[in-house]
Order: structure tokens, then C-alpha cells, then sequence
């Protein structure tokens, strides 16, 4: 019989998406095929501290005060939770080896931290250095998926249709206030989106209907950045998703259509339970606009290469079906009805199957990077 894989889910992290990151997990280690994979549980609290042990998802849902979550055992050897330090977290010496080292222990890992000091870079980096393999895109991908300036610049390097937009450095802001705001009206007018360039679930983002609304978006954003970005709204255009899994070849799933109750798709309204927000999978196109979607879905994931899994967001403008693409997330939301693995059941792939795939793509990912040579031998 052949031994199981090792599976380290890491989730939690100091992210506004603390919350949806402890569901996620919750959803994929029940979901995991438990005949092929054993699960090693690593949590990472608000403050930065890790968590290890059966009872890291029971102890950071606990003390959120969002709870996301339905109640789950404790794993089945009756581990109890571990602080440690992150230092600990990468393997050392073999003297060392007696020492709570959870991703020493494991085979690959399965990233569920969303947004910053987790889909940024961050956590990819730290794993590159342990020379773990690890679900979805690389430190670069990462990190210009995160960074919607840098996202959009490659975008339009690679000729993709984006919405106008420009950059704004939180200094420029705080010195010429005026002069900025004259700046973004003169190129978008109203209304208009601000928004902090590095930050998940619309954190910080305001829709700006008049000067005042503008000033007050610019401030708002610049608490969560020192870089902000401005963006043309998208009028009478409707959002449309498409999941894409794959590393040197890529496919696109069909896409899904989010219909939100509030003015935009605020984080209110992703995860409020009385925002009344709407899921459709697979959303209504036509034919050659699904096809668009699919291709231009595929093509942003490439531009950044991402590769394992991404979750690419457009607008479809009503009337002409002129396909805009808004943005890219390279760790999506990941619990069993979430629209990333909704996407995919739509097309065929089951969510257990969905979270096996992933993993084997870490895996051969990390096998390819191997044979590279990492120094020069005369």
C-alpha cells in the first residue's frame, strides 16, 4: 500500500479575509480524499502567530468574532493546538529535529491564506525557501496579483482590455489633494472607483459619485496603502467570473455571473448573509462572448504566470457584450460554494476531484522547477 501524501493546509493569516480563510480550510479538509491524503492542520492568528495541530482551525475560529464556520472534531490522534514561532516553521539543522517543525512534516502545502501576507508573495516565498511544494501561483504571480498597478500594466502590455485606469501614491494625495482629484475626474469623471492597490474582498474601495465622495474614497484608500489606484466605472456592464486550472496549459472553466443587491460588489455584499447578492453558474452568454471570456481568462493567467488555480473577473458591458477584464485572484475563495470550485462542478470537475488536481499540479510543478540548475559549475 502506498503512504498516504502529506497535505499542510495553511489558513487564517492577518488579512481582512481572516474569516473566509477559516472556511475555506474547514471546507477542504473535509472535502480531501482521506484515502490519498493526510491532513496537517496550520493556522496563522491575526497577530501573526502559527498555530499547529488538530485544534488550530477549532482555536482560530473561536476567536474570530465572525464565526464562518459549523463546528468541527478534533482531528481524529486528538492533537491539541501549538503555538509556535515562524522561525520553526522551516527545516533546520538535524538537531533540530525534535522541534514542532509542521512544514518539515508535510509533502506539499495547500495555501488558503486570502489576500496580504498570503496571496501576495509572502507565504510563496517562505515555502520557496523550505523547498516545499505548494498550491497555486509563485512568489512573482503571486505578488502582481495582488498588485492591481502592477496587474493592470501587465495587462496592458500583453494587450488585454482593461478598464482606464491610473496610479496614485498615497504622497502624491496627501501633498496635492486637489490637484489629484482635478486629475481623476479630468480622465474618468463620474462615477469612479478608488481603490487601495493591494488589498482582497474590496477592502477600501469606494465608488465616487462627486468631488467630495472622491476626496473622502482617496483617504479611505490610503489607509491601506501607499499605493492607491483609480479606475473608470463600468456602467450597465455586469460582472462575469471564469475559474482556470492548469500550469503550462492552461483551461478555463465556464464562466459564472455575480449579481449583487448593493451598488457594487462590496465586501458587504460578498459576505454579508442579508446582502441578497446572487450566484449564477454557468452565467447566461452568448456563445462567442463565453468563448471570449474563457480566452481572455486563460491569457491573464498566463500574462502574470500564474499557474494551479486562479479565478479571473470581468465586465460584460449589457447591449454590445464588450468584454472588460477587471482582475485577477490567485487564491480565491475556496469552501465548497464558493464561485471558483462552483465553476468547475458546473463544468465536470467535482470539488473532492478539484482539490486532488490541484495538488498533483504542486507537485509536478515543483518536480519541473527542480530541473533547474540553481548555480553555474564551470
Amino acid at each position: 500500500m502506498s503512504k498516504k501524501i502529506r497535505v499542510g493546509l495553511i489558513f487564517g493569516g492577518k488579512s481582512g479575509e481572516h474569516e473566509v480563510s477559516l472556511a475555506s480550510a474547514q471546507s477542504v479538509a473535509r472535502a480531501i480524499d482521506q484515502t490519498k491524503y493526510d491532513v496537517v492542520l496550520i493556522g496563522v492568528t491575526k497577530q501573526g502567530r502559527w498555530l499547529a495541530g488538530g485544534s488550530a482551525l477549532k482555536q482560530l475560529a473561536t476567536a474570530s468574532p465572525t464565526p464562518l464556520l459549523a463546528p468541527m472534531e478534533e482531528s481524529p490522534n486528538g492533537e491539541s493546538g501549538k503555538t509556535i514561532d515562524s522561525t520553526e516553521l522551516v527545516p533546520t539543522e538535524a538537531s533540530h529535529a525534535d522541534r514542532a517543525a509542521p512544514l518539515a512534516s508535510i509533502d506539499v502545502a495547500f495555501p488558503l491564506v486570502h489576500g496580504t501576507f498570503g496571496e501576495d508573495g509572502t507565504m510563496q516565498g517562505l515555502l520557496e525557501l523550505a523547498d516545499i511544494p505548494y498550491v497555486g501561483a509563485g512568489v512573482a504571480a503571486s505578488a502582481v496579483g495582488m498588485d492591481k498597478t502592477l496587474m493592470k500594466a501587465l495587462f496592458n502590455v500583453h494587450h488585454l482590455p482593461v478598464v482606464e485606469w491610473m496610479a496614485i501614491l498615497r504622497k502624491e494625495w496627501e501633498s496635492q489633494p486637489e490637484a489629484t482629484i482635478r486629475r481623476i475626474e479630468q480622465a474618468f469623471g463620474y462615477p469612479c472607483f478608488i481603490k487601495p492597490a493591494n488589498l482582497g474582498s474590496s477592502v477600501g474601495i469606494t465608488k465616487a459619485h462627486n468631488w467630495d465622495e472622491l476626496a473622502q474614497a482617496l483617504a479611505t484608500a490610503a489607509q491601506y496603502d501607499r499605493k492607491l489606484i483609480a479606475e473608470r466605472s463600468a456602467e450597465n456592464s455586469r460582472e462575469i467570473e471564469c475559474s482556470v486550472l492548469g500550469n503550462d496549459e492552461p483551461v478555463a472553466s465556464l464562466p459564472g455571473e455575480v449579481i449583487p443587491r448593493r451598488e457594487f460588489y462590496d465586501y458587504s455584499a460578498k459576505y454579508a448573509d442579508d446582502a441578497g447578492t446572487e450566484l449564477i453558474v454557468p452565467a447566461d452568454l452568448p456563445a462567442d462572448t463565453l468563448q471570449r471570456v474563457q480566452d481572455l481568462a486563460i491569457r491573464a493567467f498566463q500574462a502574470i504566470d500564474a499557474c494551479g488555480m486562479a479565478r479571473v473577473d470581468f465586465f460584460v458591458e449589457r447591449g454590445t457584450n464588450h468584454v472588460l477584464l477587471n482582475e485577477i485572484n490567485t487564491i480565491p475563495g475556496f469552501t465548497s460554494v464558493s464561485m471558483y470550485p462552483r465553476m468547475w462542478q458546473k463544468s465536470g470537475l467535482t470539488y473532492p476531484d478539484l482539490i486532488d488536481r490541484l495538488i498533483q499540479l504542486a507537485l509536478e510543478r515543483h518536480a519541473d522547477k527542480r530541473r533547474s540548475k540553481t548555480s553555474y559549475i564551470l
